[in-house]
């Protein structure tokens, strides 16, 4: 069974009917952000990281995710455009990830396209 890939410029773009998708995304990955995917639901939520920011609020909303059970991973801001999906996909490059998307085989330094692929395998794999 295979996770639909959603590309969303905006986390904001998806609802309840998304739940369980993978969830490629142009918004930042802070809390504001992690909040809309908790109410999605996505099987992977993939944010840009912004730059970091202060206190490294770009990606603190993978913490988030974690302690719900969401696995989530940024791309670096140096890779991929912020607010476009399409390009977290097609250029973006990960630079950070929760335990849980590690646990679906997404690794830092990994290509978007090569994480998605990854979670792809992950989920092949027999129990």
């Amino acid at each position: 069974m295979s996770a639909t890939v959603r590309i969303v410029d905006s986390i904001t773009e998806l609802d309840e009917a998304d739940a369980g998708c993978i969830a490629v995304t142009g918004s930042h990955g802070g809390v504001s952000a992690a909040r809309f995917a908790l109410a999605a639901r996505p099987l992977l939520a993939v944010f840009n990281d912004a730059g970091g920011g202060r206190d490294d609020a770009g990606f603190a909303g993978l913490r988030l995710l974690q302690a719900a059970g969401l696995a989530a991973c940024t791309v670096s801001h140096l890779s991929a455009r912020i607010g476009d999906a399409q390009s977290s996909l097609n250029d973006g490059i990960i630079n950070r990830v929760n335990d849980l998307a590690i646990g679906l085989g997404v690794r830092e330094g990994q290509a978007c396209s090569a994480a998605l692929e990854s979670v792809a395998q992950t989920r092949r794999r027999p129990a």
